[in-house]
């Protein structure tokens, strides 16, 4: 009998691949009409396949059960997945922060290597067919898997691997079938959150702002209320959207802090980091000496003009009031603002547009070196279905690499 893999996305890819390559045979079945939906919007359409860093900096980026990560990872690879790629004709670079890319930029391209490679080891790939249950026998007092019931009949299998991704981007097909698969089987499922995803802020300076980057500034995020200990700090980018914040240190943020979210969070932004107070206060009265100026042009420097214009704002200083009359009170005021301007976390964006899941198939019910159920032999599950995700930057693909070339080689065996 042959080995089903459910989803052709990254973990399914690779699994076929990786239990064909061990001369099994393996059915492929995928609900789309195509391979790698979710693969084609990674990294804005570029796909960041891996992170070139070492095995201690990538563990280091791991949020959840990064232990149990360790086996598969050592089985395969980021510096495996890279000559993987490679070998199969698709040239790869190394950016800023190790990502990794194609030498192309198409994402495109990443998908039909995988699938090339899988045709080419014979994989049956079955488009537009929707597995609807897990089947299973008793044997030996021990549920076994027998194979898949679709919406186009039954297969028979020696083993199912279950890649069906998260509930994040369901556009893109993830629905949630996974769950449900391991549910059926008392697996248990952990609660689950939008993560890598952007936040929304109740203050209208947001959308005032929209399409605002901003670079090298710092956040700190508070509970609320009398808190002084921040709950995330991060130097690095972020951008204004029509609803919120986005952006690396959003992102990041939101891998953390995405189950907290129940009560609103306070956000400050930092947006001249590097500057302590004294420097900006020096700076202002230096350029206070230069003519009788109002105060909106002696700070006209410090930042964009958007941004200036929220900053002088909240600041509650008269931008036009002339700078010979500016109290040291109303300095203060400015330069609070600029080192701390305040706004208010009060929901993330949802699945819709979160990168990935957080939370999944508790990996106490899975072996890590295999990635097959504890619970019904000859049923693995790979990919983001599982309770493992990471900060961006090609960790949560390679978790996906890892997992499914894990569970494709252990199938077989």
């Amino acid at each position: 009998m042959s080995i089903v893999v459910v989803g052709a996305g990254a973990a399914g890819l690779m699994a076929a691949i990786s239990a064909a390559s061990l001369n099994k045979s393996v059915i492929l079945v995928e609900k789309n009409e195509k391979s790698g939906k979710k693969i084609y919007i990674t990294g804005k359409g570029r796909c960041n396949i891996t992170n070139a860093c070492d095995r201690d900096d990538f563990f280091e980026n791991i949020v959840s059960n990064p232990r149990f990560l360790y086996s598969a990872f050592d089985g395969f690879s980021n510096w495996d997945m890279y000559a993987f790629l490679e070998e199969n004709g698709l040239p790869l670079k190394i950016e800023r922060g190790e990502r990794v890319f194609p030498d192309s930029d198409k994402s495109s391209d990443v998908i039909r290597t995988l699938e090339n490679k899988a045709r080419e080891l014979g994989v049956d790939i079955r488009y537009n067919t929707k597995v609807t249950k897990i089947l299973s026998e008793e044997a030996d007092g021990k549920k076994c898997v027998c194979g898949v019931e679709t919406d186009r009949g039954r297969i028979s299998a020696s083993s199912v691997i279950v890649c069906t991704g998260g509930i994040s981007y369901p556009s893109t097909g993830s629905d949630g079938d996974g769950y449900r698969f391991a549910r059926a089987y008392n697996h248990e499922v952990t609660k689950l959150y939008p993560s890598l995803v952007a936040f929304k802020c109740r203050e209208d300076i947001c959308g005032r702002l929209q399409g605002l980057s901003l670079k090298n500034i710092s956040i700190s995020i508070y509970e609320g209320g009398d808190s002084t200990k921040p709950l995330y700090t991060e130097f690095g980018e972020m951008l204004f959207t029509h609803f919120g914040v986005s952006g690396p240190v959003i992102l990041t943020a939101s891998a953390l802090l995405t189950d907290k979210l129940q009560t609103p969070k306070d956000l400050y932004i930092d947006l001249k980091p590097a500057l302590t107070f004294k420097q900006l206060d020096d700076r202002m009265l230096r350029e206070f000496k230069e003519g009788n100026k109002s105060f909106k042009n002696a700070v006209k420097s410090f930042l964009p003009v958007r941004l200036l214009e929220i900053v002088l704002e909240v600041s509650g200083v008269d931008p036009d009031k002339s700078v010979s009359v500016v109290t040291s009170a109303e300095r203060k005021a400015f330069i609070d603002a600029l080192k701390g301007l305040k706004l208010t976390i009060i929901s993330t964006m949802g699945y819709n547009e979160a990168i990935v899941t957080k939370g999944g198939i508790n990996v106490r019910d899975i072996s890590p070196k295999t990635m097959e159920s504890k619970i019904v032999k000859g049923l693995y599950f790979a990919g983001e279905v599982l309770d493992l995700d990471a900060f961006t930057g090609g960790f949560n693909l390679q978790i996906a690499w890892s997992t499914g070339f894990a569970a494709g080689r252990y199938a077989v065996e």
